[in-house]
């Protein structure tokens, strides 16, 4: 029977992305291939228990909730999560994957909505971005770059246009949280009008850092 190694399993607002606000069930896998020096994650890098897809819908019921969201860690660094995301569309589930882009995403299943996160180089794994990925996206997708400072937002905003990054799906600017000033991001958007959507983790505006959140 397939299994997936589980960190959690949570109920909460979805707090990045373009469902911003939507009550959604959170599926957090374990592992990671990278070390993102603002990771607010890495107890999921070896916590977790293994379950099968029977345990795991069966958790997820109990929140009378469409809308899923699978995560990490990085969740594509488990050989099983494809089948199971597309056992979610099955269900008739509203599915988004939140990927680093250090995995292929080739063989995802078109229903679900992939929210890239491409690495600055602030994050210190931007070497680890695959380019070939940004030819399989499709226009429900989104694309996110974590701000970190100034130099960030320079390197990402030509990686945009280097890419095509949008005219492929949606980008997203967030800033590093108690990194980057979200007022001077949003200004400096204005000021060279970027085709790109300003966001924010609503989830630690509302509860900061709290795990399972």
């Amino acid at each position: 029977m397939n299994t997936l190694i589980i960190n959690e399993i949570f109920y909460s607002i979805q707090g990045e992305s373009l469902s911003s606000g939507m009550p959604t069930v959170f599926i957090r896998l374990t592992g990671c291939p990278l070390r993102c020096q603002y990771c607010d994650t890495a107890y999921a890098f070896t916590e977790g228990s293994k379950k099968n897809f029977d345990e795991i819908i069966g958790e997820v019921r109990k929140f009378n909730c469409n809308n899923i969201t699978v995560t990490g860690g990085e969740p594509l660094s488990q050989k099983n999560t494809i089948d199971f995301l597309t056992l979610l569309n099955g269900l008739s589930y509203n599915v988004s994957i939140e990927t680093s882009n250090a995995v292929s995403i080739k063989k995802l299943d078109n229903k679900t909505i992939i929210i890239l996160d491409v690495k600055t180089p602030a994050s210190k794994e931007s070497d680890k971005n695959i380019i070939d990925n940004y030819k399989y996206l499709k226009s429900i997708d989104q694309i996110k770059f974590v701000i970190c400072d100034l130099d960030d937002y320079i390197w990402a905003k030509d990686y945009i246009f280097k890419y095509n990054l949008h005219e492929k799906c949606t980008v997203l600017f967030s800033p590093s949280y108690n990194q980057m000033d979200i007022k001077i991001l949003a200004e400096n958007m204005l000021k060279d009008n970027i085709p790109a959507r300003l966001q924010t983790q609503l989830h630690k505006v509302i509860w900061s850092d709290e795990r399972g959140k």
